[in-house]
């Protein structure tokens, strides 16, 4: 017979090994809880991972969605490469053409003077091989504003025979003439002249006068003075009906040719742009009807006319093409090949686009960095080559037989007059 000790002793043990069995039970049942547990969630964090990656991407903004695993794509490539460029240039201002019949013939003055503006401009760019390819402007931006032209010319059916000498007399045109210290638009300004004030001419550089005017000595801009007096009805020397003889035809034929240069003036008088641009194939009448422009801009800007003349025929097809017609814009100026009529300018007057590319031609395209140029301002040549229209086609045009097309439209002008 057991002892009570005993019994309790034997309990004690059958216990313990009990509760180790019981403890190793809910071990096994942890970790085998833990193993599922951590299944569950790798496969669930997969398939909410699958989710988001199928989940489109949110645009916070209106701009084009950029692919960047496509850009990458393209410029790890050897053939071609794509780059946005932003940088700032000058915003050319407009001009305006007013008729003023109490002025001679050929008179022109100004009576607003222009100003340029800035804007900022963002491209893109392709290469090919490590060369250009294609230029597209993307976006531009007004930084400064800029501030329009505004000219009369002469509309009476005499000329004037008058040349402005040093100690002559002239007039101010414009509503109120800027005095620089030197002839040129960089310079600092002294001080205005209001329109009519009288100033005696001190000295003349190209351009430009040096003038006096009370306690006022300074530099402003030839083409806003007038030597007629404001007070004082204009009497025509001798009735004369017209200013310089006309050239003749084989004197101006004498310069064509294809490398002729284009940063001088034509010589066509007014009467022989008007003849040279009436054509049949004008049916819209536009190059007719704006023949005084060609003509305006060689006396101001110092380039061919007849050359301008050529590239808006060949440009919008004798004033017929969608963007001559609604935007009166006849080079397609501001056009790119991706998208050119979107990106070609609006003008209010076909005057406006066809005395700013003139502008445009002369400060970029047709002279070396740092020559002087209209109301003596410096070129930039930053598209200069030569100032030929081979030298104008290797970077105004992609087509590279831009230069024998518009030079059969200037021998077909030449050969009217």
């Amino acid at each position: 017979m057991e002892t009570k000790e005993g019994k309790n002793k034997k309990n004690k043990q059958g216990v313990t090994v009990k509760t180790f069995l019981i403890l190793l039970s809910s071990f096994v049942v942890v970790l085998y809880c833990i193993q599922v547990f951590v299944m569950y969630f790798k496969a669930y964090g997969k398939e909410e991972l699958k989710e988001a990656q199928s989940e489109p991407t949110k645009e916070i903004s209106e701009a084009k969605k950029i692919d960047i695993d496509e850009i990458i794509k393209k410029n790890s490539g050897e053939d071609k490469q794509e780059e946005i460029e932003k940088h700032e240039e000058e915003l050319e201002y407009l001009t305006t053409y007013k008729i003023n019949k109490d002025l001679p013939k050929d008179e022109i003055h100004v009576i607003q003077e222009g100003r340029t503006g800035k804007q900022e401009i963002v491209t893109k760019k392709t290469y090919e091989k490590g060369e250009l390819v294609s230029e597209e402007q993307i976006s531009a931006k007004v930084t400064k504003a800029s501030m329009n032209k505004v000219v009369e010319v002469g509309g009476a059916n005499y000329a004037s025979k008058h040349t402005v000498k040093v100690g002559d007399t002239v007039y101010i045109t414009a509503e109120i003439a800027a005095v620089m210290f030197e002839p040129n638009e960089a310079s600092q300004k002294m001080a205005s002249i209001p329109k009519d004030t009288a100033v005696k001419v001190n000295a003349i550089q190209e351009g430009w006068y040096n003038i006096s005017s009370n306690e006022v000595v300074g530099w402003v801009k030839s083409e806003s003075t007038t030597s007629i007096d404001p007070n004082s009805k204009y009497e025509p020397e001798g009735n004369s009906q017209s200013g310089s003889k006309e050239k003749s035809k084989k004197e101006l034929m004498s310069k064509l040719n294809k490398n002729m240069k284009l940063n001088e003036p034509s010589g066509l008088s007014l009467n022989q742009f008007k003849k040279v641009l009436t054509d049949s194939k004008d049916t819209k009448k536009v190059m007719i009807n704006n023949a005084q422009y060609f003509y305006y801009i060689e006396s101001q800007y110092k380039i061919n006319g007849v050359f301008v003349a050529s590239m808006a025929i060949h440009e919008s097809a004798w004033g017929t093409s969608k963007i001559a017609n609604d935007k009166k814009n006849l080079f397609g100026y501001g056009a790119y090949d991706s998208g050119p009529y979107n990106g070609a300018y609006n003008f209010s007057e076909y005057s406006e686009c066809i005395d700013l590319i003139a502008r445009v031609l002369v400060k970029h395209y047709l002279n070396p960095s740092g020559t002087k140029i209209y109301g003596n301002e410096v070129a930039t040549g930053k598209y200069y080559s030569t100032p030929t229209l081979e030298g104008v086609n290797s970077k105004y045009a992609s087509d590279k037989g831009w230069a024998n097309k518009v030079f059969q439209y200037m021998q077909y002008l030449y050969e009217k007059l």
